[in-house]
C-alpha cells in the first residue's frame, strides 16, 4: 500500500529555515506529482507547494520566494526548503499524492516558528 512518511519537522526563531522531507513507497513514485499541504487547528488544509512528475512547481503566494519544492526519484524522496520563516508558517506540514485516483497523506511533521 502507498505510505508516506514526513520528517525534519521542529521548532525554530522567525528567519530561519527547516527541510521537510517526504519519503514514499508503495507507488511509481517518478510519474507521480507529489504536494506538500500545511494546516492549523480550525482551518482548511492549504497547498502550499506542488511538483510534477517533470519537474514543474507550484507555491501558494504567501510562501512563493522563501519555499522550494524538490525531488530526488532515486530515493522516492521529495522535499520542501522553507527559508525566511514566519510565525504565520507554523502548521503540521502533510505530504500528499494521488495513486489510482485516491488520494493518499502521511501523518504530517509539525513546524512551529516562534520567538
Amino acid at each position: 500500500q502507498v505510505q508516506l512518511v514526513e520528517s525534519g519537522g521542529g521548532s525554530v526563531q522567525p528567519g530561519g529555515s527547516l527541510r521537510l522531507s517526504c519519503v514514499a513507497s508503495g507507488l511509481m513514485f517518478r510519474i507521480n506529482s507529489m504536494y506538500w499541504y500545511r494546516q492549523n487547528p480550525g482551518k482548511e488544509r492549504e497547498l502550499v507547494a506542488s511538483i510534477t512528475s517533470g519537474g514543474t512547481t507550484n507555491y501558494v503566494d504567501s510562501v512563493k520566494g522563501r519555499f522550494s519544492i524538490f525531488r530526488d526519484n532515486a530515493k522516492n524522496t521529495v522535499y520542501l526548503h522553507m527559508n525566511s520563516l514566519k510565525p504565520e508558517d507554523t502548521a503540521v506540514y502533510f505530504c500528499a499524492t494521488y495513486w489510482n485516483t485516491v488520494q493518499h497523506w502521511g501523518k504530517g511533521t509539525l513546524v512551529t516558528v516562534s520567538s
